[in-house]
Formats: structure tokens, C-alpha cells, sequence
């Protein structure tokens, strides 16, 4: 009798909301939503980046072919996008 009143009580209890996907479906979907964040999140990263920096970063990548620039804004981008994957694994 002690041992079968707690199995009585814990199915009533109502699991938990989780985003942890429930089928296969549901973990493409979450995977697009969130691919879709980082990249937004990457791209204005980017653009706050070269605001604050003085000259037109992407204009010099483009028109003047400066490899150095495109470095610098290679490593902008992947430091945001670890931040960004290290934020949305938890």
C-alpha cells in the first residue's frame, strides 16, 4: 500500500511545457526558427560593427578589396555566431 500511493499521485500531474522537439517535425521547425535568429542576430551584429568602426567596412571589402578588412570582419561574425550558438544551446 506504500508503495503503489505515490504511482497514484504522480500520473495526474501534468508534464512540464519543454522545447525539447516531440518528433521530427517539430526539431526541423525549431531548427529553422533558430537559424533564422542567428542570422538576423549575425547580420545586425555586423552592421552595428561597422557603424561603430570608422569608415565604410563594407565598402572597403567590396569596391577596395582590402583582405585585412574582410579578416576583421570574418572574426566579427564568428565571435557573434559562437555567442549566438552558445546562447541557443543553453
Amino acid at each position: 500500500m506504500l508503495f503503489t500511493a505515490p504511482a497514484l499521485f504522480a500520473a495526474d500531474t501534468v508534464p512540464a511545457a519543454t522545447w525539447h522537439a516531440q518528433s521530427l517535425g517539430m526539431a526541423v521547425g525549431y531548427m529553422l526558427i533558430f537559424a533564422a535568429i542567428g542570422v538576423a542576430a549575425a547580420i545586425i551584429s555586423f552592421k552595428v560593427f561597422d557603424k561603430c568602426t570608422p569608415g565604410d567596412l563594407q565598402k572597403e571589402i567590396v569596391e577596395n578589396k582590402n583582405v585585412a578588412a574582410a579578416i576583421v570582419a570574418a572574426a566579427v561574425i564568428l565571435g557573434v555566431c559562437l555567442i549566438i550558438a552558445a546562447a541557443m544551446v543553453g
